[in-house]
């Protein structure tokens, strides 16, 4: 009788924006960084599409 190990499941992401000055930019702890943005909406949007391509 052999045993089955799942792999070891991958670091979760979590994602946040930080705004420096008039840019806002979405970024992960996985070590993602989007782009500068100038709407914070789109940095979320930016967050989002990069937590769904995992």
């Amino acid at each position: 009788m052999s045993l089955h190990q799942d792999p070891p499941a991958a670091a979760e992401h979590r994602t946040s924006t930080v705004e420096q000055g008039r840019f806002c930019t979405a970024r992960c702890t996985c070590g993602w960084r989007g782009p500068a943005r100038r709407a914070r909406s789109k940095a979320r949007s930016d967050a989002e599409e990069h937590l769904a391509g995992n």
